[in-house]
């Protein structure tokens, strides 16, 4: 057997592993797992770290921000329910690995960051990709992006103290958000949030870890 044939054996054995994972941490989405098996999670992680791409586990990325583990990643598109003619806004752009996962579900991607770096950075990897429906772009997330509202589905991969009043806004009727809330780094919930005519309706998720939702625009 060649190097070649071992490479590829390893590569199909890792991508069995992930999947894996993912199943058994409740991703059972067949569109959600078809698209996040579709993507190299080591495009998204470099540096120090990129040996532990493929492992259930948050790292760290510049900016003092981290790409999220695989399986949470999983279980906020599941619970996002995106369907292929929606468009999606996305808050905390980070890696650029959740809006990949996004892009192959929805027709359209809004996703905004208040570093600058990790916008940039992000927008390379999806030019190699070819991902042609993602606009990226450097902002405050919390304010969301009141000039291509209303969306159908907003994410928020940082955690707020309350379900941002902005964001809200700028859901459809019958919209979906899915957010992390929490006072402190230790004690998060996850929720999703369906607008209705009437209001808004809450549903608890899990328990999550998130980096904060910040105010303003980063110093990188």
């Amino acid at each position: 057997m060649s190097e070649q044939d071992d490479n590829e054996d390893s590569a199909a054995e890792r991508k069995m592993r992930f999947l894996f994972q993912l199943r058994s941490r409740g991703v059972t989405d067949p569109r959600v797992l078809d698209a996040m098996e579709r993507i190299d999670r080591g495009l998204f992680v470099r540096g120090q770290f990129s040996d532990r791409a493929y492992e259930d586990t948050p790292l760290p990325i510049p900016c003092g921000q981290t790409i999220s583990q695989p399986s949470v990643v999983g279980l906020m598109t599941q619970a996002l329910n995106v369907g292929p003619r929606d468009t999606v806004l996305e808050v905390g752009t980070g890696s650029g690995y959740q809006a990949t996962v996004l892009s192959g579900l929805c027709r359209r991607v809004y996703t905004v960051d208040r570093h600058r770096r990790l916008v940039q950075e992000a927008e390379v990897i999806f030019r190699e990709l070819g991902l042609s429906n993602i606009t990226a772009q450097v902002a405050d997330g919390s304010r969301g992006l009141p000039d291509q509202a209303p969306f159908d589905r907003i994410l928020v991969t940082a955690a707020a103290e309350d379900p941002p009043g902005s964001l809200l806004a700028q859901l459809k009727i019958g919209g979906i958000m899915v957010v992390p809330v929490g006072q402190s780094d230790a004690v998060q919930t996850l929720i999703r949030v369906t607008r209705t005519e009437t209001g808004f309706d809450y549903d608890e998720l899990r328990q999550v870890r998130f980096v904060p939702l910040v105010e303003g625009l980063g110093q990188t």
